[in-house]
């Protein structure tokens, strides 16, 4: 079947549709796939704001709004004039406000898997860096241990984005990731408690880490900074945090901008073997790319 064959069949299904329909004839069928297109961006971006900062700057750009409104219905030109005058600046005074908005947004577009298993992009992972069964065993160990005398801790385990620009902000360790470890690293008063751990692999590759906090209203108010900390590494990545409270002792854990409160063992073991299997997925399909990228190669210096 030719491509004119399938566009030949989709437009007189499209006027079987309208002949039994209240659709109107002008109304083709890219019009109705346009409708869709722009009815889920939109509905997308509305959630995207609802969640955010920009939820309570839209309601304040509506007020003015509805105030040039009712200037227009009383034609106060004074003030349309001054609102059509400013109407340009606005635009580039809308795009600094909403800043951090629009770019956690982009993350959350380039973050999608589909993205990273198409193209390979430098922020993702390549390699054998996948956590192992031993070191899912001492994580958790060593969380609980720090619970339960009330030492608290921020453990961030990268998943394919690297967190090479929150590794920086820290210290080098780059040791074996062991419950002795991770326990003397969050000891009170000691140089490496403050901040948080980074772990890639089965490896601590830095201590004292620093984190963007989460600006999401959803979190309780009762959360302290580490939670925000752990809450805002996992928006802008797909990194899962450990996090164990200071004052309480109980143990939290933050996925996808998402925070599990009070989990138990299991719990925290079962998340981080998915994490491990996903690791596992996604070191399978490098290998696929370096497979058959080597195969292109070794054919064409065959032909040659």
């Amino acid at each position: 079947m030719t491509v004119q064959d399938i566009g030949a069949t989709i437009k007189n299904l499209w006027e079987k549709v309208t002949e039994y329909t209240y659709l109107p004839k002008t109304i083709s069928p890219t019009d109705v796939i346009e409708i869709v297109i722009i009815a889920f961006l939109f509905y997308y971006m509305l959630v995207w704001i609802k969640d955010t900062r920009a939820w309570t700057l839209l309601k304040g750009i509506l007020v003015i709004l509805l105030f040039v409104l009712v200037a227009a219905l009383m034609q106060m030109n004074t003030i349309l004039w001054i609102a059509k005058n400013v109407f340009s600046v606005a635009i580039i005074a809308i795009a600094v406000i909403f800043q951090p908005e629009m770019r956690k947004a982009l993350e959350d577009l380039g973050r999608k898997n589909f993205v990273f298993r198409i193209f390979n992009f430098e922020g993702s992972k390549v390699g054998n860096g996948k956590i192992s069964d031993k070191t899912i065993a001492e994580l958790v160990h060593a969380s609980f241990e720090m619970g339960k005398v009330k030492t608290g801790a921020l453990i961030v385990v990268e998943d394919e984005i690297m967190l090479s620009e929150y590794e920086r902000t820290g210290i080098d360790v780059d040791g074996i990731v062991t419950s002795q470890l991770l326990i003397n690293i969050f000891e009170k008063n000691t140089p490496l408690h403050d901040g948080a751990v980074i772990v890639r692999g089965d490896r601590v590759v830095a201590a004292t880490c620093y984190l963007p906090l989460s600006d999401s209203l959803n979190l309780s108010k009762d959360l302290g900074t580490r939670h925000r900390a752990a809450v805002g590494i996992s928006e802008v990545s797909d990194s899962m945090t450990i996090v164990v409270s200071e004052e309480t002792g109980k143990v939290s854990i933050a996925i996808g901008g998402e925070l599990y409160r009070n989990v138990d063992a299991d719990f925290l073991k079962n998340k981080l073997t998915f994490l491990q299997k996903r690791e596992m997925e996604v070191s399978k399909i490098e290998l696929l790319k370096r497979r058959l990228k080597d195969a292109k190669n070794a054919r064409q210096e065959a032909n040659e």
